[in-house]
């Protein structure tokens, strides 16, 4: 990380850790600079929901309103959905289509899931009977040919692993008080309070993650989820076996208890710039993780705002994909992935390695009213007219909303000179600078519908 980028980070105050969908926070004592920079410059990945439950299409008995939590919102007994996991074949699997997929969308690292919350692995697990390599015709493990293509192509793997919640396992408890049993697989171990936490991280938990780290190679992330009621040493041990394992593994804080190298904010961006490193985790479906052939599917132009303001704002992006039961992402999602790739080809000089805005008022504000948001507090109402990321002696304007001038806060630095980023001759635009900020004036065409950039050159 450069040194601008980590004087603009470390000047703001703010917590990710609120906006986490209730997850623990980032311990800042466990963050490495080192290990989280290509990360951190890397800016944009792929999340892929994909298991068992792909194969319905989110339908189940005339019912199309499921996704990756099939199981257990459809309410299907263990027996049943596990005989139902035997039919699960993805033939057209191809995991170098994956990858270029990914690259071509300008995306730089990708996480599948390993094992969500139905307990099933999708990775072969010496350690545990139930994986796509035993229990299905299939026969292959897709994350050995998924780690293959990502190491070929200079893509970085991560892992997602549901770690508090598994409808397998009878030893997993969820929630606690009146809440305990949430989210736990009630219909075939319904005594909750027999359940030990303690077993199934020493059965399941450990083995499948030392497989994860010793089986594939380099694995860059280790994606958690659901930390529920694992305990604060149970976190501490789990932590110290990845870095035991692979010291350069990053760890999402849904590790549990504090641990953990980054925030996670889930299906939302933060409404202000943050000081610890987090990554918004969001679908390009408008609705579910995993595939569901009823949805729709986000607009690429928001898709690109988002990744623009996510950047702005200091975060990473990992936009979600669910692949079909037959293993294709489908049309819908590439198709945006396209667009989006198009988008950075032209601009991705604003995206990648750059930090965050030197200003924050024009990312919106809250309410003056008594607006209140869902969980009663004020209503941050977002602007989208601009936004701003930073590199070294550069200030990049992201403009969504086209005029023949466009108004800036001072930043503290000389402007030298102003022009268009799609513009490979550099052509000066006009600029009037005061102590007050600065004016650039536009060109009558916008050079791109969804966001044009404007590069200023800055005074050392």
């Amino acid at each position: 990380m450069n040194l601008f980028r980590s004087i603009v980070l470390g000047s703001v105050i703010c917590s990710v850790a609120q906006l986490a969908s209730g997850e623990h926070s980032v311990d800042a004592s466990e963050i490495s600079t080192d290990r989280l920079t290509w990360w951190q410059d890397a800016k944009f990945g792929m999340f892929i929901h994909w298991g068992p439950y792909s194969k319905a299409g989110g339908e189940w008995k005339g019912d199309p309103n499921h996704g990756e939590w099939l199981q257990f919102s459809a309410k299907i007994p263990l027996a049943e959905y596990t005989e139902f996991v035997k039919g699960f074949n993805p033939v057209d699997f191809d995991a170098a289509e994956w990858v270029r997929i990914a690259k071509n969308a300008g995306m730089k690292y990708m996480v599948l899931t390993t094992k969500h919350h139905d307990g099933f692995a999708m990775f072969d697990s010496p350690s545990n009977e139930y994986n796509i390599m035993n229990w299905t015709d299939f026969g292959r493990d897709p994350l050995k040919e998924l780690a293959d293509a990502c190491h070929k192509e200079g893509i970085r793997l991560g892992v997602y692993y549901s770690l508090g919640r598994d409808w397998h396992d009878p030893d997993v408890p969820t929630g606690k008080g009146e809440n305990a049993g949430w989210r736990s697989n009630l219909l075939d171990y319904p005594d909750e309070a027999s359940k030990d936490f303690s077993k199934y991280f020493e059965r399941k938990v450990k083995p499948q993650i030392r497989e994860l780290l010793t089986q594939y190679g380099q694995i860059d992330i280790l994606w958690f989820d659901t930390p529920e009621r694992i305990s604060a040493e149970q976190s501490e041990e789990l932590h110290n076996l990845i870095r035991s394992l692979q010291p350069q593994c990053i760890i999402n804080n849904r590790i549990g208890n504090g641990f953990g190298d980054y925030g996670t904010p889930e299906q939302k961006i933060p409404s202000g710039k943050e000081v610890k490193p987090w990554e918004t985790c969001m679908t390009v479906s408008s609705r579910f993780w995993g595939y569901n052939k009823a949805v729709g599917y986000r607009n690429a132009d928001d898709l690109i705002r988002n990744l623009i303001d996510i950047t702005s704002k200091g975060g990473n992006y990992l936009l979600n994909v669910g692949p079909t039961g037959e293993g294709v992402i489908p049309a819908e999602s590439v198709q945006r992935l396209e667009v989006m790739g198009a988008w950075l080809r032209e601009n991705g000089e604003a995206i990648y390695e750059c930090g965050p805005t030197p200003f924050g008022p024009e990312v919106g504000a809250y309410s003056k009213t008594a607006e209140k948001d869902g969980k009663g507090k004020p209503l941050f109402i977002p602007a989208w007219e601009w936004r701003a990321t930073t590199k070294p002696g550069k200030l990049y304007i992201h403009i969504f909303d086209w005029k023949d001038s466009i108004d800036l806060p001072d930043p503290g630095k000389k402007v030298i000179k102003a022009y268009l980023l799609t513009d490979s001759e550099k052509t000066g635009l006009k600029v009037m600078q005061t102590p007050d900020g600065i004016t650039v004036f536009l060109p009558a065409q916008e050079p791109d519908p969804i966001a044009s950039v404007v590069c200023l050159d800055l005074e050392d």
